[in-house]
């Protein structure tokens, strides 16, 4: 279920060799000072009788959790990437009646579906899938481990947020430049807000928090999918800023910033339009309204949406860049027409059920546009 990038080669790519390599020597350098498997899990989502369950499994000293997101979220920027992965660990995925014996990938990560028995089905909101070390992958690999008694920190719970049939509107969000100011678009800023600066001082985009609950309240089962091109490493911090401004709580839905078995870095568009598709053929029951900005590939990947399933999209809503913002994102000072002019019709293939397409500097301005589109901050048909 990971989003991979394709390799028609069995022969991995020299990045991702020595990536491998380094993480095999780190870790064995680890596990003889006592370093232990640890689960860090992330929101996974899921219907009543199928979940999406993501988790990594990372190696950390004797009597620290993994998965304590208050240490890991307090932390600056850079410290979120010194972690070393345990690759090829089996574990064991418990939900519902459920349960699974699943190995992590090279770089430690878990993404698996889970089938839960029928009866009983698991109820819609948050739930929580169990996931514990299983050790080595083989049988000899288990027997050269040293034995070491089970403790608590060998289990960790998974948060699940579970869409039922009933539900018909939710909403996509990107995160960098739509929720947060985060200046991707310039690289020497972002890197400084992604690798220098502590992670409590991120600011929300303003108007945004806001709108968000007004959708929210609108709404009052809808889920809210946050969307990011983003590290899993800086998961615990996106969760606690998303938390602190008060945003509605959700999946997040990040990528590997690693090398992949073809080349230096994932495709995070690729891994976008991957994660919608999977989304929207999960739950064909929900129109969507996506969030997101111009200053990257959102307007595009989301126009690729509509054009696939634009009975499955309410509205898109586009945050504009400042003049500034555009220019050193090397776009024209006013976007060019990435986000399409205010009151724009997106259509799906032949010409199939237009989506209003709406765009403002802030949540305070998309707040007013969305008010003007039926069903998305009113009552439907309104």
């Amino acid at each position: 279920m990971m989003t991979e990038t394709p390799h028609p080669s069995q022969r991995p790519h020299l990045a991702a060799v020595i990536e491998d390599r380094f993480y095999e020597a780190a870790g064995w350098l680890l596990r003889r000072v006592g370093w232990r498997p640890r689960m860090e899990t992330y929101s996974g989502y899921g219907s009543p009788r199928r979940v999406r369950v993501l988790a990594r499994v990372l190696l950390a000293p004797p009597g620290r959790v993994a998965a304590d997101n208050a240490y890991r979220a307090g932390r600056r920027g850079f410290r979120h990437y010194l972690t070393v992965p345990a690759p090829h660990r089996r574990v064991l995925v418990q939900v519902g009646g459920a349960q699974q014996v699943v190995h992590s990938d090279r770089a430690g990560y878990v993404d698996v579906q889970v089938d839960v028995p029928e009866d009983p089905p698991l109820p819609p909101g948050w739930q929580r899938a169990r996931l514990s070390d299983a050790g080595a992958p083989t049988a000899a690999e288990r027997a050269a481990e040293p034995v070491v008694a089970p403790t608590p920190e060998d289990s960790a719970d998974a948060p699940l947020l579970i869409i039922d049939a009933d539900t018909r509107f939710g909403v996509i969000s990107d995160i960098d430049d739509t929720t947060m100011v985060t200046s991707v678009p310039r690289p020497l800023l972002a890197a400084w807000n992604t690798f220098v600066r502590h992670s409590s001082k991120r600011r929300a985009v303003p108007g945004m928090p806001e709108l968000y609950r007004r959708l929210g309240k609108a709404h009052p089962e809808s889920p809210f999918v946050y969307l990011s091109t983003g590290a899993w490493n800086t998961a615990a911090t996106l969760r606690a800023f998303l938390a602190r401004n008060a945003y509605p709580p959700g999946p997040l839905l990040l990528t590997d910033w690693g090398p992949t078995m073809t080349g230096w870095f994932r495709s995070g568009q690729a891994h976008k339009d991957a994660s919608l598709e999977l989304l929207m053929s999960w739950f064909p029951h929900v129109r969507w309204l996506l969030v997101g900005d111009d200053g990257q590939h959102d307007s595009g990947i989301y126009a690729r949406a509509v054009e696939r399933r634009p009975d499955q999209v309410a509205a898109v809503a586009i945050r504009r860049l400042r003049p500034a913002e555009q220019v050193l994102a090397g776009n024209p000072p006013d976007g060019g027409a990435a986000a399409g002019p205010e009151g724009s019709q997106l259509e799906g293939a032949g010409g199939r059920a237009a989506v209003p397409t709406v765009s403002g500097v802030d949540g305070h301005e998309l707040a007013e546009r969305l008010a003007e589109v039926p069903g998305v901050l009113g009552v439907p048909g309104s």
